[in-house]
């Protein structure tokens, strides 16, 4: 039953690419390529557009995004250390992604550390209405690319209190536990958050690198409205995972959805990509958007450039017979 409402909330999702974002990419020189093989589209109401391109997905039901989101991680100093060299260019990058339609934020505390929830505020608030900010707690860094889990309730209270003042919010829209320590009982982590969500600190939350198992456990001291695992083209580790998350309408947020520092090197994807006018990158993006209603990619950048790359996957198009090839292609180099 759950499967047949999920393929009708699929067909009947709003359209997000809005006539202000044809403009905007227009005026950039984002020039689609139309071709036998794959269309790029720039309206919702085109009557090309495919629905899982150009749709949004409400979160715990009530919190509408577009599906296409945007990672902040990588606007910190290297290692996910410090400020950013350019700490300017760093809002900019964050401003712009907002006006190209991007209304799903993703950080957390463990970004610089604490760094990246002040460029957010710096860049965005006061925030414009719709715009939901996710954030994670529950990672330690030690030093730069070092990361230690710590999910004691009383660091995690303090964590949401922190994040809210550095984010200047009054409630989290989306907080997520970034790892499950295994020194410490999941249910104790989480019953943290759930005191932080009955006292309206926080309104949703996620889980991060969790198997079905682990999802259904959490389930029972609190509802989990989205996931983030590791997932890609070319990394699909977790489609157990994904698989229970569209089972139970549960948001499919892959990190490192590029590849993150690895990136994607496929000579067969490649080839592919550029058969239908788009890098192994954009490709890659148009592919999660495809592969399931209940996913949400969150790629992440510091170039303006690379993000204006990003973004413009959502307007790459495919054919049924394309996907099946470009699947094929997938299953082959994960």
């Amino acid at each position: 039953m759950k499967d047949k409402v999920l393929e009708s909330e699929r067909l009947q999702l709003d359209g997000i690419i809005s006539r202000r974002i044809f403009l905007r990419a227009a005026a950039a020189g984002a020039v689609g390529v139309l071709s036998e093989k794959a269309t790029t589209i720039f309206g919702a109401t085109s009557p090309a557009t495919s629905p899982e391109l150009t749709s949004i997905f409400r979160i715990g039901g009530d919190l509408s995004v577009n599906r296409l989101g945007f990672g902040a991680m990588r606007l910190t100093g290297e290692g996910i250390w410090g400020w950013p060299p350019d700490r300017e260019n760093a809002r900019q990058v964050l401003r712009r992604a907002v006006e190209l339609g991007v209304n799903l934020i993703d950080t957390a505390d463990a970004y610089g550390p604490e760094t990246d929830e002040l460029l957010i505020a710096e860049a965005l608030h006061p925030y414009p209405h719709g715009l939901v900010i996710a954030t994670k707690g529950g990672n330690t860094r030690p030093g730069p690319d070092q990361w230690v889990p710590n999910g004691r309730p009383e660091y995690l209270t303090q964590c949401i209190d922190r994040s809210l003042k550095r984010l200047k919010l009054d409630r989290i829209d989306l907080y997520q536990l970034h790892r499950i320590d295994p020194q410490v009982p999941m249910e104790d982590s989480l019953g943290a958050l759930k005191e932080a969500q009955s006292a309206g600190k926080i309104r949703h939350i996620g889980l991060s690198e969790v198997s079905p198992e682990q999802i259904e456990r959490a389930h029972k001291v609190v509802p989990i409205v989205t996931v983030q695992n590791r997932y890609n083209i070319t990394d699909r580790k977790w489609e157990n995972t994904l698989a229970y998350c569209e089972k139970e309408r549960i948001g499919f947020m892959p990190w490192a959805p590029v590849g993150g520092a690895r990136g994607m090197t496929n000579a067969a994807l490649e080839k592919a990509a550029k058969d239908h006018g788009a890098t192994i990158y954009q490709l890659g993006l148009a592919w999660l958007l495809h592969r399931s209603p209940v996913m949400l990619p969150i790629p992440g950048t510091s170039s303006l450039a690379h993000l204006e790359e990003n973004m413009a996957a959502a307007k790459v198009q495919l054919s049924p017979e394309d996907w099946k090839a470009v699947d094929a292609l997938s299953a082959r180099a994960a």
